[in-house]
């Protein structure tokens, strides 16, 4: 069975083409024209071991908002398609990543109900060009596109950097978790039978 999805994305704002698939080995291709966005993404390829391909142009002479948001809807969409019918997966999945000085914290369930918690305090700076802000815009952008609930919390760190990529790592891991086959599950992993 192949878990995998190809979406594509087409507005006066943006174009995008995403391939995914769950089942891959970590390898990411990611050229989005916002280079912070380009190494989160690579990274949670990598991290949740997932083949991930993603070209996108935006208005970024504007801003990256429009980018950043839409590669979350796609990528969304993408695990919703991949996903399928949700039989025999985990549901659940958690991870808590060091990063230096940063911990953080990601839990997720494949519930078909979209919920997005962000305890991540950041102030209003950028990493290069990329407004930090954009982080939980891409983060509510895929959750509401995906039908999962995610909460991301962050204990405590110093660094916006390693804040931000720590969240992105811990994503791909419960991501991760939360997707993986479990031969002990018959139909889906819920009292009522459907997700």
């Amino acid at each position: 069975m192949s878990r995998s999805a190809t979406i594509e994305r087409n507005t006066q704002e943006t174009k995008i083409k995403l391939s995914l698939d769950v089942d891959g080995t970590g390898k990411g291709v990611v050229c989005t024209s916002v280079p912070f966005l380009d190494h989160m993404l690579n990274l949670f390829a990598r991290h949740g071991l997932f083949n991930l391909t993603v070209e996108a142009c935006g208005d970024i002479d504007i801003d990256f908002h429009h980018t950043v948001e839409d590669i979350g809807i796609v990528l969304g969409e993408a695990f919703k398609q991949a996903l399928g019918d949700k039989k025999g997966i985990r549901r659940y999945g958690q991870a808590t990543i060091p990063m230096d000085e940063t911990l953080a914290s990601v839990a997720i369930d494949i519930s078909g109900r979209p919920y997005f918690v962000y305890h991540v305090t950041l102030p209003k700076v950028k990493i290069g060009d990329f407004d930090v802000e954009l982080a939980r815009e891409f983060f509510q952008a895929f959750v509401n596109h995906s039908g999962l609930n995610l909460h991301i919390n962050v204990m405590y760190g110093d660094n916006v950097h390693h804040i931000i990529e720590a969240c992105f790592k811990a994503f791909a891991r419960a991501m991760d978790a939360a997707t993986q086959m479990d031969p002990r599950v018959e139909g889906v992993l819920s009292t009522k039978g459907v997700l």
